[in-house]
């Protein structure tokens, strides 16, 4: 009895701790790359910043929940970020180093408390490799500039592409497009 609800207790901490694991365990169809650590190899901006290399760097920048999700891997908790249920037009930029990785025209409401797109917001910002955490296994993604982890990528998003970038708040900053 004592394994059973051991068990059942730890079943339960993986699942809090996944995120967004309502999709397969299968890589993304669009394929994924190498992760990609350090400052280079993005495809910024002149509003990119330069990407800080050392943990105290880091930690110097980042708030100490961006410095858990964007460093550490971690996952900010459903239902609580900035952007879960944000509907404005606009750009989503890497809080960690600035890069642009998706656009509101791409966002949709996928109802898991993260925010979701259907694509990056060009080819090559963002970077996937298998995550084998919490017993499960899935294509973790993060900005190729500056090795941010984002959330993860899963195939059972709507059309086009079928997928479903399930992202970090945290991880992100938003930037509002001009009224018309």
């Amino acid at each position: 009895m004592k394994l059973l609800l051991a068990g059942i207790a730890l079943a339960a901490v993986a699942a809090v701790l996944a995120g967004c694991s309502g999709g397969t365990s299968e890589q993304p169809k669009s394929g994924g790359q190498a992760k990609s650590e350090g400052s280079g190899g993005g495809t910024g901006d002149a509003a990119t910043a330069a990407t800080p290399k050392t943990e105290e760097e880091w930690k110097a920048k980042l708030t100490p929940e961006q410095y858990r999700v964007l460093r550490e891997q971690g996952t900010e908790r459903a239902f609580t970020g900035a952007y879960w249920n944000n509907h404005d037009a606009g750009a989503y930029r890497c809080a960690g180093c600035g890069e642009l990785l998706f656009k509101s025209d791409d966002k949709f409401d996928s109802g898991t408390g993260w925010p979701s797109f259907t694509q990056p917001a060009k080819d090559g910002v963002v970077a996937s490799e298998e995550d084998t955490s919490h017993g499960m296994v899935r294509s973790e993604v993060h900005c190729a500039k500056c090795g941010g982890h984002l959330g993860h990528v899963f195939d059972d998003g709507p059309k086009p592409t079928g997928l479903r970038y399930c992202i970090n708040s945290v991880s992100l900053t938003f930037e509002k497009a001009p009224e018309k």
